[in-house]
């Protein structure tokens, strides 16, 4: 059972995450969601298309232009807030790999904290366990935040992962953050190469194996552009793929730009492995 917020997801139950970037330089939609009123019709959206989680985000994930940890609490903890009000069961994560922006977005009501960089600042998990929130757990490869691979190498790419993140889990629950309430994550780019980042894929149910509930990042993301050799809006259909793999390979929590697209594809996959059933059933029948 994964209990974030007020929702609880049985074991099999695939989970949809819609990215909400409120940056203006996103990679994918050149800031599209910074201003509030486009955010927010952005959250609304992504509920009624399936989304039981969003991601909010004030930091670009790759290099850019500097932004403060004050720059990133004004750009998030009243938007937050204003989800929260808003929005009162969906539940709200933050990307976020500083502890003074975690702490300040857990007051305004955020559900879970998804530090996509891997324990780059070792307190974050201290904020999850006194407010009692949700902690996604990253391989990064040890990368510093904002940064892109450079010839990184691993002797075993997925042992690797599963030292991290399954340690980074291990710890989190040692601090008080609830054991139903965190996540691990292969990082898909976070400090590896595109060969990198399909082995993880290829490999996923180790992960899975350990117990831990599976989040996959994968949408429009570099190695499938490289792998397809696809500019970024042109990548949703290998992103797609990918989450078919990674659904049958037991993922449970996807994030991602394209919400419908993803609910219906995972929803697809949980049907062929018999863990629900169709939504209509008449052929044959009448």
């Amino acid at each position: 059972m994964l209990r974030l917020g007020r929702r609880e997801f049985d074991a099999h139950e695939p989970v949809i995450m819609a990215i909400v970037n409120r940056t203006p330089d996103s990679f994918y939609d050149q800031g599209a969601t910074f201003r509030d009123e486009p955010a927010l019709a952005r959250v609304e959206q992504a509920i009624a298309e399936g989304a039981a989680i969003v991601d909010i985000g004030g930091v670009k994930a790759g290099p850019g232009e500097e932004v403060s940890p004050e720059e990133e609490a004004r750009r998030t903890v009243g938007f937050v807030a204003e989800v929260r009000r808003r929005f009162p069961d969906v539940v709200i994560s933050v990307d976020t790999w500083r502890a003074d922006v975690g702490e300040a977005v857990c007051e305004a009501g955020a559900d879970l904290l998804n530090d996509a960089w891997g324990g780059a600042d070792p307190r974050l998990a201290g904020v999850a366990a006194r407010h009692r929130v949700g902690l996604v757990c990253t391989h990064a490869g040890g990368a510093e935040p904002r940064t892109r691979p450079h010839r990184v190498t691993y002797d075993d790419v997925m042992a690797d992962i599963l030292k991290v993140t399954v340690g980074l889990a291990e710890r989190a629950v040692a601090l008080g953050v609830p054991r139903e309430s965190v996540l691990i994550d292969p990082g898909h780019d976070f400090g590896k190469n595109t060969r990198h980042s399909l082995e993880a894929t290829r490999r996923l149910d180790e992960m899975v194996d350990t117990g831990w509930p599976v989040l996959v990042s994968l949408s429009n993301k570099d190695f499938v552009g490289e792998t397809l050799d696809r500019p970024v809006k042109e990548r949703v259909v290998g992103t797609l793929a990918t989450t078919a793999v990674s659904a049958w390979l037991g993922a449970q929590v996807y994030r991602v730009h394209e919400v419908a697209e993803t609910r219906q594809v995972v929803d697809m996959v949980a049907a062929i492995a018999g863990h629900r059933g169709p939504a209509v059933a008449r052929r044959g029948l009448a």
